[in-house]
């Protein structure tokens, strides 16, 4: 079996929710990163195999195949396709995952994996929101073996994080304890330029928006997120 390398990681910086990158177009936040990969690895264009991309709620400017609409708005090689995986929150890792398969297989010799998303333009479950419009309020009504297993409450990541959460046993202190230290963790690689090499300036701008300066005591203070309901929750989460 073959082995598979990650040979260069590059991206571009992350954003908050309408901030810097709100109004950029996806394809061309992905296509950006492509370009500069390609430069830099050396590897002509079309030699790549496949472009393969992590991306959930495909609709708008992410329809139809938003890797490969990417790779043509770049620039690069028609002669190259790309694909666009699902699998909610780790669909970029599971990506990955795809591209090393492939090569380990030796089915394919060389691939970009990576993800796209703009959620200020698409907001999280837009693609259940859409289809109301057709008749559907959520993916699961109708579906006799879900109803039958798991009932008419829908899934959320609150019920979710909470059940984790009682599985394992941690308090909302543990997290929030662990959650400051992320955060001051990547305040600190920022400062000392850490991301310099993988992320690439777009808007001659290279630094992640997302890392805050916060507090246990401002942490706290979302506590009362869990066990809204899901149209509410939505709506507060949107003003943080």
């Amino acid at each position: 079996m073959a082995d598979a390398f990650i040979v260069d990681a590059l991206r571009i910086r992350n954003g908050r929710k309408n901030g810097s990158l709100a109004a950029k177009h996806p394809a061309h936040l992905g296509a950006d990163v492509l370009k500069a990969i390609v430069k830099r690895s050396g590897i002509p264009g079309d030699e790549y195999d496949d472009v393969i991309c992590g991306c959930l709620d495909t609709i708008g400017p992410l329809a139809s195949d938003i890797p490969r609409t990417s790779w043509l708005a770049a620039g690069l090689s028609q002669t190259v396709p790309g694909t666009t995986i699902d699998r909610q929150c780790g669909s970029s890792q599971q990506a990955v995952h795809f591209a090393t398969q492939a090569v380990m297989s030796g089915t394919m010799d060389v691939l970009i994996a990576g993800g796209v998303q703009t959620m200020s333009q698409i907001p999280i479950s837009s693609a259940v929101i859409c289809a109301e419009a057709m008749g559907f309020t959520d993916p699961y009504s109708g579906s006799t073996g879900w109803l039958e297993r798991y009932g008419t409450e829908p899934p959320t990541q609150y019920k979710s994080a909470q059940m984790i959460a009682d599985k394992w046993g941690f308090s909302h202190r543990n997290l929030e304890v662990y959650s400051l230290e992320s955060h001051n963790r990547a305040l600190g690689a920022i400062a000392e330029g850490r991301f310099k090499r993988e992320i690439i300036a777009l808007d001659g701008i290279d630094c992640d928006e997302t890392p805050r300066h916060t507090s246990l005591e401002e942490m706290a203070s979302l506590e009362y997120l869990f066990g809204l309901d899901k149209v509410t929750a939505a709506a507060v989460e949107s003003d943080l």
